[in-house]
């Protein structure tokens, strides 16, 4: 009996786990293959050639796109966070000056300290 409770235990254990890796590997395919559309580097024939590979050997091409172009998908993902941030602020109307001002106003009356006015600063400056 606790025999069965403990194999029903670890197979639950393991069902998990594999579920879990599952998941983790659809997220990097998919992050793989979102990087690869996004890339302006890699031309038409490239890019089916890295999909090729992808659906052919699912798990080495996802690993060898990771070696390969690790770097770059980095980078490339930051950039296209920094041009979404300033796409939305141009959307908003948000002004860096204005905030600025905010902030040495924030300050001024005592509401934010010297330490989290350079923070902040930095912040929006960067």
């Amino acid at each position: 009996m606790l025999a069965n409770i403990f194999s029903s235990i670890f197979n639950f254990a393991m069902f998990t786990f594999v579920v879990f890796i599952f998941v983790l590997w659809l997220w990097l395919l998919f992050s793989v293959i979102g990087d690869l559309f996004r890339r302006h580097d890699i031309g038409g024939f490239g890019k089916v050639l890295w999909i090729i590979f992808l659906i052919v050997l699912p798990y080495l091409g996802v690993f060898a796109y990771i070696l390969t172009q690790g770097r770059g998908m980095g980078e490339r993902q930051a950039a296209h966070v920094k041009q979404a941030q300033k796409d939305l602020r141009e959307f908003v109307g948000f002004s860096p000056a204005e905030e600025l001002k905010k902030l040495d106003e924030l300050k001024a009356s005592g509401s934010i300290t010297a330490e989290e006015h350079s923070k902040l600063r930095a912040k929006l400056i960067g």
